[in-house]
């Protein structure tokens, strides 16, 4: 039975952890160099190093972004970079340049080679000439269907890992290759640096009329023809499974610690339900709940079940956001929590405890004290230390969150 990997995010090390902790078997990351997000604070040679080694102690993975579309100057710095990177131990790096693809075979010699979702693998063709050029994984294009990726598995060596997305942001241009952001400000999406201008609201405005602006048919308020839906595929874990798809791809490492711990510990929900009855799944009502409880576009299948059924544009720029986050449990001990404050909250609200495990629990603390501990009515201060009662023994990066006002 195919079990696929279960693959995070992690913008830093601390995503890193708690990408592991929630139940991630393996996370994808940037170094500070040639990744495609320039926004998160990505990770040193040292960084890398350490991300390896605690992934290694816990039987886990690393992969490494290089999916870049590098420039000549970028090519002269590259080898050097990749013989480094080689020394940190990351298990793989994922690369959509041919000429990166060439620099990591001659500089670094039985590293393991993905195929970025930027190639656009699409066909059992496309995937059997990444395998010939040395691919051990590919990542499918967002645009590919459940269909043709059943047939991709029965035409592709078994030894070809194939990885696809199940859920985050989507991508208004083909396997992300955008140069709008590039065309409107000078950020160049395909160097880690979109401005994502396809979430704007638009517009139309006549040239010989500047002040009058025509509605361009969606709504009232505007349109957003670019603006994707998130993609959502936790209810069809056995379908993507069975369809023999090796890893299940999170999108998101510009996103929270908290996004990835929330996300990944639903779809590790979900992946253990289908383990546990493969033949009559049906995906855990806690999974579905988690997944509204960090911040969303609306939710869809993208192209899995054919364009016809791709519900591709949401009518909004901003996120759903329904929760809000309060803090991350250091410790339980005697009755007590200790935590760290990523939100405000006062004594007597209802709080809600998300824990490593996928499990939940409630309560509402009618106290709280500070690092002193003096009684204090709120944890008003950002990253202050406090303490709360709490007769429920409550797992070391637990997070505490409650719905929003």
């Amino acid at each position: 039975m195919n079990i696929p990997e279960l693959l995070s995010p992690a913008g830093d090390m601390e995503r890193l952890k708690f990408a592991f902790s929630y139940g991630a078997d393996a996370v994808y990351l940037g170094a500070e160099d040639f990744g495609m997000r320039a926004a998160p604070k990505n990770f040193s040679l040292e960084q890398l190093k350490e991300a390896a080694d605690y992934a290694n102690s816990l039987g886990k993975k690393v992969y490494l972004t290089l999916n870049t579309v590098p420039t000549n100057a970028d090519v002269k710095k590259m080898p050097e970079f990749i013989r480094k990177v080689a020394q940190t131990g990351v298990h793989a790096v994922i690369v959509a340049d041919l000429g990166v693809l060439a620099m990591v075979k001659e500089n670094a010699p039985g590293m393991e080679i993905h195929f970025s979702t930027q190639v656009g693998i699409m066909n059992y063709v496309t995937a059997n000439a990444a395998y010939a050029l040395g691919a051990k994984r590919i990542v499918l294009a967002r645009e590919t269907s459940l269909e043709d990726i059943i047939e991709i598995r029965e035409k592709t060596p078994k030894d070809l890992d194939i990885e696809a997305f199940v859920h985050g942001a989507m991508c208004m241009s083909f396997s992300g290759r955008c140069l709008l952001s590039q065309y409107l400000n000078g950020r160049d999406a395909n160097r880690g640096e979109c401005s994502q201008p396809c979430r704007w609201q638009y517009q139309l405005v006549e040239k010989s009329r500047p002040d009058k602006y025509f509605d361009i048919n969606e709504t009232e308020e505007g349109t957003y023809i670019m603006n994707a839906n998130d993609l959502c595929m936790a209810p069809y874990i056995d379908m993507l499974a069975k369809a023999g798809i090796t890893s299940l791809k999170i999108e998101g490492r510009a996103k929270s610690f908290y996004y990835v711990a929330s996300v990944t510990s639903a779809y590790r929900q979900a992946l253990d339900a289908y383990a546990a009855n493969p033949e009559d799944f049906l995906c855990p009502i806690p999974v579905l709940e988690e997944l509204t409880k960090t911040s969303h576009r609306r939710y869809s299948t993208g192209f899995y079940f054919g364009r016809e059924n791709a519900t591709q544009t949401t009518d909004s720029s901003t996120y759903i956001r329904e929760w809000d986050l309060l803090a991350v449990a250091e410790k339980w001990e005697n009755g007590m929590l200790y935590c760290s404050q990523r939100g405000k909250f006062v004594a007597g609200d209802e709080l809600e405890v998300l824990q490593p495990d996928g499990s939940v629990v409630k309560f509402a603390p009618e106290k709280i004290y500070d690092a002193e501990g003096s009684e204090i009515e709120n944890t008003a201060h950002s990253m202050m230390p406090f303490s709360v009662p709490c007769n429920i023994e409550i797992a070391p990066m637990s997070i505490l969150r409650k719905l929003a006002k």
